[in-house]
């Protein structure tokens, strides 16, 4: 190993950290990391963006209904971020959103420009939705809506009315309205990429859709691939009020028909409720599409043990795999890395936002990469038939146990098991297991 003197060290570390602290001035969420997995790289495509607003009619007001106000039924809107393969060259211009706090707005900087040229050649791509936590919205998961559509798919990004931070409202909301949002989002997609005056023409094939959900965008990604929930979650106080939840119950007509067969595959990431007994054994067992969860090993919000954990072993009807990063809590993988803004202490939080974003143990960009490798030999696999993309997602369980063997030429040895895509040295502190239909 080479020797180096400490004035080489100094300049060394000196040049990291003035490029570490300009990346984290300019809130970036594009960052790849050199120790990345290989797909984490940036596909060919530039990426625009473009925000859209939807409206679902005649929906249940489950906020007004909780309070026991009339009208109980409202037209409710949802803005969505498009993110879609523009032309090579697009010159990026930052996103402003809303922090944690659900006041204070900052730029967050990445790859797209808003309204940019597609990149109609290779079209149409496939889609994926992206749904947030709560609170969240719809900018919490750019970095990898923006990763996806350098690849080739168009990133649907949702802010799930009623479960944003600035507009958090009865929990009930979410619980009935997530995966009704998904699958609505899903058929504004269809009707706008047929349409020939939306700029959406021709972009988009729907037959062809992925959903990734963090936290309750994770429990609606479940139930709008077949999960159906139980009678004692229907039941709480503390839920969605009159019973209708019931409209998601595990074998119920309502719930048969909210599943569309264009969804093909979810990633589920921290996915909330079974710790609560939303579902059960033969509730999970409903899952039909193949299924991607990702959980840090001590999160305690969703819980990992008795949730989801037990959601991916019982999710029996389908193959599935579990990605788990150890010693991470629930913000492992999903949110963008934290804007320097949320740093202070909050005094409407009575924290600091920063908390919201980060993980105690593990670097965000690093998580970032890691969820950008798996979700594109997923949605590759499945999306687009991408076969090759198999050997990603075909790997020893516990990433420390494999052996990094390569002859000069760079060609693995027969001793090689070190996980496809990682460089070596790189898997550390993950797990992946995975089971298939019937296990």
């Amino acid at each position: 190993m080479p020797r180096f003197s400490p004035k080489f060290l100094l300049v060394a570390a000196t040049l990291t950290n003035l490029v570490s602290a300009e990346a984290m001035s300019e809130n970036r969420i594009d960052l790849v990391r050199p120790d990345a997995p290989e797909l984490a790289a940036h596909g060919e495509h530039g990426v625009g963006r473009m925000t859209m607003q939807l409206t679902n009619p005649n929906q249940y007001d489950i906020v007004r209904i909780a309070a026991d106000e009339t009208p109980e039924r409202y037209d409710r809107p949802l803005t969505v971020e498009i993110f879609y393969p523009a032309e090579a060259h697009v010159a990026p211009e930052p996103m402003r959103v809303i922090l944690r706090d659900g006041q204070r707005e900052v730029d967050i900087h990445g790859l797209s420009k808003p309204d940019a040229t597609p990149a109609k050649a290779s079209a149409p791509y496939p889609l994926v939705l992206i749904s947030h936590g709560y609170p969240g919205n719809r900018f919490l998961m750019s970095h990898l809506a923006e990763n996806l559509a350098t690849k080739g798919y168009v990133a649907v990004s949702i802010d799930h009315t009623d479960s944003m931070y600035h507009d958090k409202a009865a929990f009930g909301s979410t619980l009935v309205n997530r995966p009704l949002d998904q699958m609505f989002v899903l058929n504004e997609m269809d009707r706008l990429s047929k349409d020939d005056n939306s700029p959406l023409a021709g972009l988009i094939d729907t037959s062809r859709t992925g959903l990734i959900g963090y936290s309750m965008g994770g429990y609606g990604a479940i139930i709008s691939a077949g999960g159906g929930v139980t009678d004692k979650s229907i039941g709480y106080e503390w839920g969605a009020p009159d019973g209708l939840l019931g409209m998601h119950k595990a074998g119920s007509t309502d719930h048969e028909t909210l599943i569309d067969p264009r969804l093909k595959a979810i990633v589920a990431i921290g996915p909330w409720g079974r710790n609560r007994d939303f579902w059960d054994a033969e509730g999970l067992s409903g899952v039909r599409v193949p299924a991607l969860y990702m959980a840090g090993s001590v999160d305690d919000v969703s819980q990992y043990e008795t949730g989801i954990r037990k959601i991916w072993e019982e999710s029996s009807g389908t193959d599935r795999h579990l990605l788990t990063f150890i010693s991470a809590n629930h913000n492992a993988a999903a949110p963008m890395p934290a804007p320097m803004e949320s740093y202070p202490f909050s005094d409407e939080l009575g924290w600091a936002p920063f908390e919201h974003y980060a993980d105690a143990v593990w670097d965000t960009v690093r998580m970032n990469n890691i969820t950008q490798h798996f979700a594109t030999a997923f949605m590759d696999l499945h999306l687009k038939n991408d076969t090759d993309k198999a050997a990603y997602l075909d790997l020893i369980e516990t990433a420390e146990d494999g052996v990094f063997a390569r002859n000069d030429d760079g060609m693995d040895k027969p001793e090689h098991t070190y996980w496809r895509g990682f460089p070596d040295r790189s898997a550390k502190g993950l797990m992946f297991e995975t089971r298939s239909k019937g296990e």
